[in-house]
């Protein structure tokens, strides 16, 4: 009774919702067509709401092509869409015009360029959302919908719900139907002239006639149109123009198709039938299908390579290729200035404007995050810091969501006075806010150097665009965000500055890794503990907050026991069985030094960690493969023997991590060995030179697998 007797949706596959095929009349498109009628809408279609599930799914659709509406078959109720939102809000919601569609659900107006009035409904009764209903008028159509129309729209509406609720109350299943391409009569001109005359009248024409349905299949050609297009009639008829006509199977042609269907407004172009002839095309659309009228255009002034283009047709600002492009680009943007950049030198481009700022919004103020473009930068750094309450238009795109267009400096004046005391050197103006998750997170500002008439189209794809800014400045944001608190944490866990000691002079070297935070457990430092002093190196196990933490604890420790007069081995010892007692499943290598320079001596300790190099004052390298224990946190019981070794003037100790020896295929031998090598040939160097040398081709690199720590000793006696 209340699905359509073949039980098929109109793409032929059958709706997994039903069961049995009922008998009966097609509850949905009667009415959909009847709620069109009445208000004059040229479109529409009904959706139902799948048991309790939040979603929306297409069930029958009437007057245009479903493909039209193919993003949007299978939509969420948080969906930013007006059926959605009319069900959400249990409302009407009306969209005056492109203009609106644009500002409001730019998602649509990006796909659907063109002058068209809608109205969305939902079907509920007092205790349940069945579906809703949206229909489309032309541009024509009244900004403003009537009274007449919305009382007519809710009407039917609640009509259909309470046969809905007749249907759910039967167990009656209710599925998707047919869609209805044709809902108007077709006329009776044929009767009054005559099929055959009518024929023979449209091929006596000096110009092409085709009829087009409304899914753009030829369903009539003259000789003319055939002539001129190149193809005979009988491969014309039954095909969509675009495919059968080779060289308009361009997506910019079918466009112009939509946009007649939508908009109902006469549109025409010019397309060149290769090699040289240039054909011009009008279409006549109606509620039926289009008229096409085809005739040998005049001379065309071909001004770029992409040839020439009517005022009727629509400018595609971006192109399907660039938009994924962008998109693509942006998702591979890591920190603010990434973003910034990108921007500026892709985006910017693209769509024409010649200076653009990025702004941020926190604690209630604006915020230049960067800026491109402007000869004089203290026009835009002005508005740093500026509240969002504040009468500018950035701050109200941010604080009200609504993207702002300004045709000329006069109209930019006119609406914001305060303009007038700084102007920027440009002339049109374009003000989006950045949406991320539903909340604000900046302003996107595009200048212009000429005054500008923003089209809806060009409007739609700005807006667009500010939707993929907006996701990656939001991730953006959140990335600065942890790197500074990485390495504010990595830096409040390392010693800020290495102390003087007498006879030796120290220097040290520490490069993060740069997957994940930065962060990492690599440790150095250096305590001036009287009588003898000492130094230590480690390496906790991972790159992340946790390896950082426990970094900090042994480092702590070592310290302490230092401190407190424990030799070397029992520094280790006991360092060892705190880590084991913390529970932490990690572990850490380490190196420790006590330093005696006034008898040239330094007594040392090992635990799994990489052998010290040993620059003697005449050039030679020694690797002190020292005696040593297992890594700390494996064994409690376990020993760390020490190793006295000499430390004579001008002899350099290089205490390192393994993220400055292990390079993926190479092995650790030679790796240890050029760092000895390079030791060997640039020790005679100041120490930070030489600190520098060591670590510069790890300091350069873009990626790095591991944390590098260099800790650099030069003894230098009792001076």
């Amino acid at each position: 009774m209340v699905a359509v007797s073949d039980g098929q949706t109109s793409s032929g596959r059958t709706p997994a919702a039903a069961v049995r095929a009922p008998v009966g009349r097609p509850l949905l498109s009667l009415a959909l067509t009847s709620m069109m009628d009445a208000v004059g809408a040229h479109s529409g279609a009904v959706y139902l709401r799948p048991g309790d599930e939040s979603v929306l799914e297409m069930a029958v659709m009437a007057g245009l092509p479903r493909s039209f509406a193919a993003p949007w078959e299978r939509v969420g109720l948080s969906a930013p869409i007006p059926v959605a939102e009319a069900v959400r809000e249990r409302r009407l919601v009306w969209v005056g015009g492109a203009e609106e569609m644009a500002r409001r659900y730019p998602r649509i107006a990006v796909v659907l360029p063109y002058p068209f009035a809608l109205a969305a409904l939902p079907v509920r009764t007092a205790s349940r959302v069945y579906g809703a209903v949206f229909v489309t008028w032309p541009g024509s159509h009244p900004p403003e919908l009537s009274e007449r129309e919305r009382q007519e729209l809710t009407t039917a509406c609640d009509r259909l719900a309470v046969q809905l609720e007749r249907a759910a109350s039967k167990n009656r299943p209710v599925r998707a139907e047919t869609d209805l391409l044709d809902t108007s009569p077709l006329g009776d001109a044929a009767g009054t002239l005559g099929t055959a005359e009518a024929a023979r009248m449209v091929a006596r024409l000096p110009y092409g006639m085709c009829s087009l349905d409304l899914s753009g299949r030829v369903a009539f050609a003259n000789p003319a149109a055939a002539e001129l297009l190149g193809v005979p009639v009988s491969g014309l008829l039954g095909s969509q123009l675009w495919m059968a006509v080779p060289w308009l199977n361009d997506p910019l042609y079918e466009e112009h198709y939509r946009a007649a269907l939508i908009s109902q407004e006469a549109t025409s172009f010019v397309a060149l039938r290769p090699p040289s002839q240039w054909l011009s095309l009008r279409l006549y659309p109606s509620t039926t299908g289009i008229s096409v009228r085809i005739s040998r255009a005049r001379a065309v002034s071909v001004t770029g390579p992409s040839g020439p283009r009517s005022e009727d047709a629509p400018y595609r600002l971006v192109s399907m290729s660039q938009a994924l492009s962008m998109a693509g680009a942006l998702t591979e943007t890591v920190s603010v200035q990434d973003v910034v950049g990108l921007v500026a030198e892709e985006i910017a481009p693209a769509v024409g404007c010649q200076a653009l700022a990025l702004l941020g919004a926190r604690a209630g103020r604006l915020h230049v995050l960067g800026h491109h473009g402007y000869p004089e930068p203290r026009v835009v750094e002005r508005f740093d810091r500026t509240p969002l309450t504040s009468p500018t238009p950035g701050a109200h795109a941010v604080a009200h969501g609504v993207p702002a267009f300004f045709e000329s400096r006069q109209h930019l004046e006119r609406l914001y006075p305060a303009r007038q005391a700084s102007h920027d050197g440009f002339a049109a103006w374009a003000f989006l806010p950045l949406i991320a998750s539903g909340r604000p997170v900046g302003a996107c500002v595009l200048a212009y150097a000429e005054p500008r008439a923003f089209s809806t189209h060009e409007r739609a794809v700005l807006t667009s665009l500010a939707g993929l800014i907006a996701q990656a400045l939001d991730r953006a944001l959140l990335y600065d965000v942890k790197h500074q608190l990485a390495h504010g944490l990595q830096a409040a866990l390392l010693p800020p500055s290495l102390p003087s000691l007498a006879g030796i002079e120290a220097t040290a070297r520490y490069l993060p890794a740069t997957r994940g935070m930065e962060i990492g457990g690599d440790f150095y430092d250096l305590v001036p503990s009287p009588p003898l002093a000492a130094a230590v190196i480690g390496d906790v196990q991972g790159h992340n907050v946790t390896a950082a933490g426990l970094m900090g604890q042994i480092r702590t420790a070592v310290r302490a026991y230092t401190t407190v007069g424990q030799e070397p081995a029992e520094v280790m010892r006991s360092t060892n069985r705190l880590l084991i007692d913390l529970g932490s499943e990690l572990f850490a290598s380490c190196l420790y030094l006590r330093l005696d320079p006034a008898r040239g001596r330094a007594v040392m300790a090992r635990a799994g960690h990489p052998p010290p190099l040993l620059r003697r004052a005449d050039g030679r390298v020694r690797v002190l493969d020292l005696a040593g224990g297992p890594l700390l946190g494996i064994d409690g019981s376990a020993a760390y023997p020490t190793t006295e070794v000499e430390l004579t003037r001008d002899c350099v100790l290089a205490l390192y991590t393994d993220g400055l020896i292990e390079t993926p295929g190479v092995d650790i031998e030679d790796a240890v060995a050029d760092l000895g090598r390079r030791l060997g040939e640039a020790g005679d160097r100041p120490l930070e030179e030489l600190a520098d040398e060591l670590v510069g081709h790890y300091a350069a690199a873009e990626q790095r697998v591991d944390d590098v720590a260099l800790l650099l000793l030069r003894a230098r006696g009792d001076d």
